[in-house]
């Protein structure tokens, strides 16, 4: 399966070419909606897109005698609409992170090493795919388009 949606693309291009430019961003809002939906839930799931796990957290060092541990699932924050952005044009559709989540994001996807806060030592996080296209989103984006084509009757 490739990720960059090229046939997807050539199929739409004339059939999208043939709407006007506040319908074609009405269609990719559309689309950029469902994939951050589809996202969203893949990511509460604790999944990378190839549907493996994300690895696990690391124990924490427990220096001060404190029962317990991290007890949230990881990314919490980063699935909601707040942080995870939908951007919609007449000649794309966008959804990913900005600001400074967009870098703590970016550490997680690539696996990257950061510190924690500062001051403090460099931690190797291991990868953890935020973004991706999956078989099912890929599917949902063909349902999304050929919904809005029809209602044109192109």
């Amino acid at each position: 399966m490739s990720d960059d949606f090229s046939d997807v693309q050539a199929w739409a291009a004339a059939l999208m070419a043939q709407l006007r430019p506040t319908e074609r961003r009405r269609v990719n809002r559309a689309v950029a909606v469902e994939l951050r939906r589809s996202e969203s839930l893949r990511i509460a799931a604790q999944q990378n897109p190839d549907g493996t796990p994300y690895a696990p957290r690391s124990a924490q060092k427990n220096l001060r005698g404190k029962v317990g541990g991290i007890r949230r699932r990881m990314f919490s924050r980063l699935r909601t609409a707040r942080y995870l952005r939908v951007q919609a044009t007449d000649t794309e559709a966008i959804v990913g992170y900005t600001g400074s989540i967009a870098r703590i994001a970016l550490v997680h996807q690539e696996g990257r090493t950061d510190r924690p806060a500062p001051g403090q030592k460099p931690v190797r996080y291991p990868r953890r795919k935020l973004l991706g296209f999956t078989r099912q989103e890929r599917e949902a984006v063909l349902d999304t388009l050929a919904r809005h084509l029809a209602g044109h009757q192109l």
